[in-house]
């Protein structure tokens, strides 16, 4: 019996088969090979095609069956995992009515602001546990005030879980975590915001059916069956954002425990029983996979745009050919802190956790006689966990302590210079586990088709591959105060943005 797990990524669509008895990865494929486009038509834009979404989740499942590794037949559920907070608009009979505004767009920062004071910012803590933000409802909120035309045709709103699920199936529907990183979930009521819809003027029927996470979403129709390859009725029974997904792959459910990643963004995860929001809103809380209203999982969520994008981006821009791992090899002759050379990950739109800033990257302490190429992708890497530092201090003010952090190894995380700046710098254990986007989405798969009748027996077979302990924390604790001054200096230039209703 196998499981088909689908990962609508930002770089790119993966998809991995999974046996289900064994938990183990049969076959994985992704496509394009090279990352995917972002479309900026302006400066803070960011869109992608739903419709090449698509295009390159049929590529990445016919290079999947290309593998030869399993039979299709055999496939009995499928999962998605998506890149969170996009917006999907489509008219009367299911066709877009233009890109998506994805996750990294910062048009709408000052509609969610807007919004927020309109609403009151306790109420939006204590109701969506966020403030709007640059969030799903604030774009949907844009495309009303800047392409009216536009949204006069919306017949549905969805992220883009629900549009790969509506393309495989069909049926159009969301799920409440969906409706709460969207910023359309009030959670006292367990209901569909009333504060955002009247403030906005938006129509809820333009929200389609909400389903549990895990169960049916709808069940794979003749014609795109016949297209994949795959059987006629396979059911589509896990959907969920791609951070809360990457938790639940490594089995992050329960209050106090931490999930990483590192992929075009840099997250930390943590799960939470309480109904609380930052003040600053500098990290955001979503209903887990495993939320309810008579169970309370929150993620919280700590987000720095600028990771995996930073580093390919160096890697671009120093005209590297090399592989990643080569890569690393020569960041690794470097000693830690670069001597002097320090890199500040910012130049991937507005950060929550920097209250909404734009600050653009930044490489400080540029010497022409010291400083090489090895130094500048140390540099880099370093600046990205000190990034991860920075945001995890602020997690710590909200009460989340962990004593052991856990990742896939995947992305950022197969770099040992990363891991150990990570671990180092955060002073806090790393467990790195074999698992990706897909597999996970393919373990919901089964837990939301009954293949597995409990989340403990999901995860069975889950064992860490490694655990890095942190050392010379006084060393990287020094060389992050360093880091923390001058970013310090650089949002002080900008002006105090800060965000305190109390």
């Amino acid at each position: 019996m196998l499981l088909l797990g689908i990962d609508i990524g930002t770089s790119s669509v993966k998809a991995s088969v999974v046996d289900a008895a064994t938990q183990k990865t049969i076959a994985s494929a992704h496509y394009p090979d090279t990352e995917s486009e972002i479309i900026s038509l302006q400066p803070g834009w960011a869109e992608q095609s739903p419709g090449q979404w698509w295009n390159d989740l049929k590529i990445t499942i016919r290079k999947l069956h290309a593998t030869k590794a399993y039979d299709p037949a055999d496939i009995k559920a499928i999962g998605i995992a998506y890149q969170m907070h996009g917006l999907v608009i489509t008219g009367e009979n299911g066709e877009t009515l233009r890109n998506a505004i994805i996750w990294c767009d910062s048009r709408a920062v000052k509609t969610g602001e807007k919004a927020a004071d309109a609403i009151g910012k306790k109420k939006c803590r204590e109701r969506l546990l966020n403030s709007p933000g640059n969030f799903t409802a604030s774009k949907l909120a844009w495309i009303k005030k800047h392409e009216p035309r536009v949204f006069e045709k919306i017949e549905n709103v969805m992220l883009p879980g629900d549009y790969i699920s509506y393309k495989l199936t069909g049926e159009k529907c969301t799920t409440i975590p969906a409706l709460s990183e969207g910023m359309f979930w009030d959670f006292l009521k367990h209901e569909l915001s009333k504060d955002i819809f009247e403030h906005f003027d938006f129509r809820k029927k333009m929200v389609p059916a909400c389903r549990d996470i895990f169960g049916e979403h709808g069940k794979l129709n003749a014609e795109v069956a016949a297209e994949l390859s795959l059987p006629v009725g396979t059911p589509v029974t896990y959907k969920a954002g791609d951070q809360p997904n990457n938790a639940f792959a490594l089995n992050v459910m329960n209050p106090g425990e931490v999930a990483a990643s590192a992929g075009t963004s840099g997250v930390i995860y943590a799960i939470s029983d309480q109904l609380t929001g930052d003040k600053r809103n500098r990290v955001n809380s979503f209903a887990h996979v495993n939320h309810s209203d008579k169970k309370t999982r929150i993620g919280v969520l700590l987000n720095i745009n600028g990771a995996g994008i930073a580093n390919s981006w160096i890697r671009q821009i120093t005209g590297e050919t090399a592989a990643y791992k080569d890569l690393d090899l020569q960041a690794a002759r470097i000693k830690p802190g670069c001597e002097g050379l320090f890199f500040f990950p910012f130049g991937n739109g507005a950060e929550r956790m920097l209250d909404n800033r734009i600050l653009h990257a930044h490489m400080y302490g540029i010497d022409f006689n010291r400083h090489e190429r090895s130094h500048v992708l140390r540099a880099v890497q370093e600046g990205i966990a000190f990034a991860f530092r920075y945001g995890l201090d602020i997690m710590r003010e909200n009460e989340v302590n962990p004593s052991v952090i856990r990742a896939p190894k995947a992305n950022l995380f197969l770099s040992p210079v990363f891991t150990e700046a990570f671990a180092d710098s955060t002073n806090t254990a790393l467990e790195l586990y074999d698992t990706i986007g897909s597999r996970g989405a393919a373990i919901g798969a089964g837990l939301g088709a009954g293949i597995y009748a409990s989340h403990s027996e999901a995860f069975a077979q889950i064992d860490p591959l490694k655990i890095i302990m942190p050392g010379q924390s006084e060393l990287w604790n020094e060389l992050y105060h360093q880091w923390k001054g001058l970013l310090e200096q650089q949002i002080k230039m900008l002006g105090d943005d800060s965000d305190d209703d109390d």
